[in-house]
């Protein structure tokens, strides 16, 4: 029924059983996802790399070895705001992980470096999520305001279009978790194979640090399929008229 939709849109609340029994599981995933991400982190920034490399120079030697040639790393404000510029490429980490000498600060920079490769080699995916970013973009602005309106308004056509544009963000964000789990595979082997990584411990808390930040992609994902679901539910496209 269109009374029903949705139980929490744009910051105004309509309690609605059904939206937290459907969804609240992959919230508290999500909160438990970012919770092991810092413990992950902060427990791996606290061991010294072997090599004594920094992430910048991580990041260096990760792209020079996958084929992505050419390629700027910059400090950028923030923590874990790390991330690869594929329009100027430039790779861009935080202080910590630029500056920094640990095993986290090496996976963290060696995962964006994947990025990085993948760009150089052109990985489909990659190429797909870079395209599909307007799209995605008109999602996240547009659709909680169009379902809002339509369940004020009691008008169908916005509630429908308004699940439209949310279907475009869910289809990001199931674009994003093959791009994320490649580019740590390409880390950890050009990691393996260049010597940065000098044995199984430190291996061991890449994959520790890099699994966390993986299983944040997963839970939002799983956040956001579900809603999709609810949203089609209590619309009426799904299920029941």
């Amino acid at each position: 029924m269109i009374s029903q939709l949705p139980s929490i849109v744009f910051g105004f609340i309509y309690f609605d059983p059904l939206y937290f029994l459907v969804v609240g599981p992959a919230f508290l995933l999500a909160i438990w996802a970012q919770m092991r991400v810092k413990s992950s982190f902060h427990r791996w920034s606290q061991v010294p790399l072997g090599s004594g490399w920094t992430g910048a120079q991580v990041a260096q030697k990760v792209c020079e070895m996958g084929g992505a040639t050419g390629i700027q790393i910059e400090m950028t404000p923030g923590q874990l705001s790390d991330h690869y510029d594929p329009r100027e490429r430039v790779l861009r980490l935080s202080a910590d992980n630029y500056n920094g000498r640990s095993v986290a600060a090496a996976a963290i920079a060696a995962h964006e470096a994947g990025h990085a490769i993948q760009h150089a080699t052109r990985y489909p995916m990659l190429a797909l999520r870079s395209a599909y970013v307007p799209a995605a973009s008109l999602g996240s602005w547009f659709a909680f305001p169009m379902l809002f309106a339509g369940m004020i308004f009691r008008y169908p056509p916005l509630i429908y279009i308004g699940i439209a544009l949310f279907s475009a963000v869910v289809l990001f964000q199931l674009i994003t978790l093959p791009v994320e789990f490649d580019a740590s595979a390409r880390a950890k082997r050009v990691l393996a194979d260049s010597g940065i990584i000098s044995d199984e411990e430190e291996m061991g808390g890449v994959r520790s640090v890099l699994g966390a930040a993986a299983l944040t992609y997963v839970a939002a994902t799983i956040q956001a399929v579900l809603t999709l679901l609810y949203y089609l539910w209590r619309s009426g496209l799904l299920g029941r008229r």
